[in-house]
């Protein structure tokens, strides 16, 4: 009899484990505004009695690596066509599953006030990510500073015009807010612009239009997209509490909502 209700007593502790187990979400995200908008969706997601658990990551390659290799059940740092690259070089398997937010990015100085400063031979950093460089260039080139070829994935070596001779420099996404001292102007992303203490709507000399089609999105294993707790993080994550969180917090940062 003892052996028997032994028995009973680990089936059931083995059952509870595997439903807890199952009720947690582990979510891969860069700190602003991402782990801002995540810890909304947490607590709405609690009431559904989901545990969500947030892991911060600082770089663009970790999260998407640590997502396919199964350490975490989605991630939230990206835009569509970083995802796309990533999945076209690697063969990730992943997918995007809802848009959360847009971050423009912004042409950034502690130098000069206006794209008229801009002297010949001057310094812009950008990203160098494929992306975000190419979306950097973009964005110079519709301000009339460039022009670059058509295509997606275009670098610095694709530009056909450049009057002002401009030199630029191609760095991690990260690292550009601390070259501002450095170089006469930076493209920055959002994110890492108001970590460094710059507003995007008064700071900008620059910036991409509320039109963009670099939406932030929930990245997930294609395999799982449709699995319980990721329709639950989806419905979180695109609920009118984080919509209000948005549009009270971070529009006046330059930030806003793509649902």
């Amino acid at each position: 009899m003892k052996k028997i209700l032994l028995a009973v007593l680990i089936t059931l502790i083995s059952a509870t484990s595997l439903f807890a187990a199952s009720k947690t979400i582990i979510v891969g995200v860069t700190p602003f505004p991402h782990k801002d908008i995540m810890l909304i969706a947490k607590e709405l997601l609690a009431k559904q009695g989901y545990n969500l658990v947030i892991k911060e990551f600082t770089d663009y390659v970790t999260p998407n690596t640590a997502l396919a290799e199964k350490s975490l059940n989605a991630n939230f740092f990206q835009h569509i066509p970083y995802l796309e690259n990533m999945n076209k070089e690697k063969k990730l398997g992943l997918t995007w599953v809802a848009k959360v937010h847009i971050e423009p990015l912004g042409l950034y100085s502690k130098k000069i006030k206006n794209l008229s400063d801009i002297k010949n031979g001057a310094q812009i950093a950008i990203p160098n990510d494929a992306t975000n460089c190419a979306r950097a260039l973009r964005l110079l080139e519709k301000n009339g500073l460039i022009k670059v070829k058509k295509g997606e994935l275009i670098t610095a070596k694709d530009i056909t015009d450049n009057p002002k001779k401009i030199k630029f420099r191609e760095l991690d996404a990260a690292q550009l807010p601390r070259t501002l001292q450095d170089v006469d102007a930076a493209v920055i992303n959002t994110n890492f612009a108001v970590e460094a203490k710059l507003v995007p709507s008064k700071d900008a000399i620059v910036i991409e239009g509320k039109d963009s089609p670099y939406a932030n999105v929930i990245a997930v294993r294609e395999a799982d997209k449709n699995n319980p707790e990721i329709k639950a993080l989806v419905k979180a994550v695109n609920s009118k509490e984080v919509k209000a969180y948005i549009i009270k917090n971070l529009v006046p940062k330059g930030i806003v909502p793509a649902f």
